[in-house]
């Protein structure tokens, strides 16, 4: 049953079914190159992979209905991710770190959740939930928001 509603934008009901928060995906590739330092294995060599990464965004409805606009994620997808990793040797761009997944993904969070923040998003109430990124088809790493909150005592 459609709940009803008494909010107006320019004399008009809202088009908003509910007042949840609701998180949406999107999902992007990026191709890059690295290789892993002090590691034994195959991936100590240089290679490259065709990334896939799914930004995970939430939100509560806006009058039209939409927690979180997807061309806003794409967005800041192409500005802070693919404008500086696409086409790259990762350990050239990627601040003094060994190219894991493990590390790649909080460096992305780190960008996409300071784009968030400059948009005036988290303002809006919006949060950076999760991301997964995949090097391969069968091979990914996951992080999620409330992993990011550092505990002094997590370990």
């Amino acid at each position: 049953m459609k709940k009803e509603s008494t909010a107006k934008h320019r004399g008009e009901a809202t088009l908003a079914y509910h007042n949840k928060r609701v998180a949406v995906t999107k999902s992007f590739t990026f191709d890059a190159a690295h290789n892993l330092e002090r590691y034994e294995g195959k991936c100590k060599n240089l290679h490259g992979h065709t990334y896939q990464l799914e930004i995970t965004v939430s939100g509560y409805l806006n009058d039209i209905g939409m927690a979180v606009d997807f061309g806003e994620i794409k967005e800041m997808f192409r500005e802070n991710i693919q404008a500086k990793l696409d086409h790259r040797y990762l350990n050239e761009v990627l601040p003094g770190m060994n190219t894991t997944a493990e590390n790649v993904i909080v460096w992305i969070w780190e960008q996409l959740d300071r784009a968030m923040d400059a948009r005036g998003l988290h303002d809006q109430g919006h949060r950076l939930e999760s991301l997964r990124l995949y090097e391969t088809p069968t091979s990914w790493a996951t992080i999620h928001r409330e992993w990011m909150i550092d505990h002094e005592n997590d370990r």
